[in-house]
């Protein structure tokens, strides 16, 4: 299959914000050919589209999300995170089927698709319907461990990575403090055994990051680190209460901080130094979180937290430059879930491209239409998004193998199932 994308605004993101004008992407077996100003050449396209001057750019990776907990929004809101989790989210989940999950997660990716979202880094309880529900809808995912049954998550490590290219998995946990020592320890060795990254919730809360220094002395960065948990990579999601060496094992092992400001609003969880991380040289990512925490996932409205609120922050309306926070959102979060082909718009890159309407009042005059994104734009501005070569939204039309409806009744009822 051949597709040709012309009359197009293109961001690459490949070296730099520079947009196209006048553009075009040729696109063959889900990879992309030619990326640049119409080349007028005389291949012969299946499929040609006029995107009539709108923005196409690579898609929003997020880098931290709970897809099967759609049926959970709007059940346990305005609590803090501990008596959310333990009161009101942990109970319920116990009551989740994996085929619920499944359905759960497929109307995530209905949000996903409709926000410009390409890929996403899940964390969930049952591995395999979530990778049936990602490879049923087209959906990109990685996901990461969270059980303590370690010899599972080396299951899923051999089965996900080489079931599809369209799914993978790594080592994880939930965090220090829901796994025991022994179980991280074990879980190091796993991780050496395949010299593979371990990603895990740190230092999201104040409470959390005392419990670890009251239980071993350190933090839950530096008692990771001891563990040898980072040899092979890996990161932290949340990163709201690093400590100064806490910053120096990311920066010296090259992990990544994995930023959910908006879950972190709702929950009063706090507000991450983005500045001093990004000033310490630290690679970062962007995610939503979960859909029963955040409560919507949306990119756009992620993005705009990060560098606003490290403004509000730091008292410097210049903190977090708003071109930086668009590279987290797409390069930063390909590059935190090791999907390094579909980073950018290049030549055998792969096609997971999203359509920005750029005639819309939100986002005219154009003047900066990368900053724009960031600090105006929208999810109502997403027209199109393509992943692996195929057109999953477009215009309001879901290309999932179902109409959206059905999902929407299914997950009504498990949510009432479970309330």
């Amino acid at each position: 299959m051949k597709t040709r994308l012309y009359n197009a605004r293109i961001l690459t993101m490949a070296d730099s914000f520079n947009v196209i004008e006048n553009g075009e992407i040729g696109i063959e077996d889900g990879r992309i050919l030619y990326v640049g100003e119409g080349d007028g050449n005389s291949t012969v396209w299946d499929e040609e589209i006029d995107i009539k001057g709108n923005l196409l750019m690579p898609g929003f990776k997020d880098a931290h999300t709970h897809s099967g907990m759609t049926c959970l929004r709007s059940m346990a809101d305005d609590l803090p995170l501990d008596r959310w989790l333990k009161e009101q989210i942990f109970p319920r989940e116990a009551k989740l089927s994996g085929e619920d999950i499944y359905e759960c997660t497929r109307l995530a990716i209905l949000e996903y698709l409709s926000s410009g979202i390409t890929a996403v880094f899940d964390m969930y309880l049952t591995p395999y319907t979530v990778a049936d529900a990602m490879e049923d809808c087209g959906m990109r995912c990685v996901q990461v461990g969270a059980t303590t049954d370690l010899a599972k998550q080396e299951e899923y490590f051999n089965k996900l990575n080489n079931r599809s290219p369209l799914t993978g998995y790594m080592f994880g946990y939930h965090a220090e403090y829901t796994f025991s020592e022994d179980i991280l320890k074990e879980l190091s060795l796993l991780s050496h055994k395949y010299k593979s990254p371990v990603f895990g919730h740190n230092s999201e809360t104040a409470s959390e990051v005392e419990g670890c220094i009251e239980r071993h002395g350190c933090t839950p960065t530096e008692f990771a680190d001891s563990l040898g948990l980072f040899d092979f990579g890996g990161g932290g999601y949340h990163c709201v209460y690093l400590s100064e060496n806490d910053k120096r094992i990311f920066k010296d092992r090259g992990i990544w901080a994995v930023l959910n400001p908006g879950s972190n609003v709702k929950l009063a969880s706090g507000i991450a130094d983005t500045q001093s991380l990004l000033d310490c040289g630290i690679k970062l990512a962007i995610g939503t979180d979960g859909p029963a925490s955040n409560n919507c996932l949306d990119m756009f409205r992620e993005m705009f937290l990060v560098t606003g609120l490290s403004k509000l922050k730091n008292s410097d309306a210049s903190s977090v430059d708003a071109l930086k926070v668009l590279y987290m959102a797409t390069a930063g979060g390909a590059g935190a879930m090791g999907l390094n082909d579909c980073d950018v718009l290049a030549p055998g890159k792969r096609a997971d491209i999203i359509e920005i309407d750029l005639q819309s009042p939100n986002m005219q005059p154009v003047n900066n239409i990368p900053k724009n994104i960031v600090y105006s734009g929208s999810k109502s501005n997403i027209k199109m998004t393509m992943i692996n070569g195929v057109i999953r939204y477009r215009d309001g039309v879901y290309n999932i193998g179902e109409e959206p409806s059905l999902i929407y009744d299914r997950v009504q009822k498990i949510a009432e199932r479970i309330r």
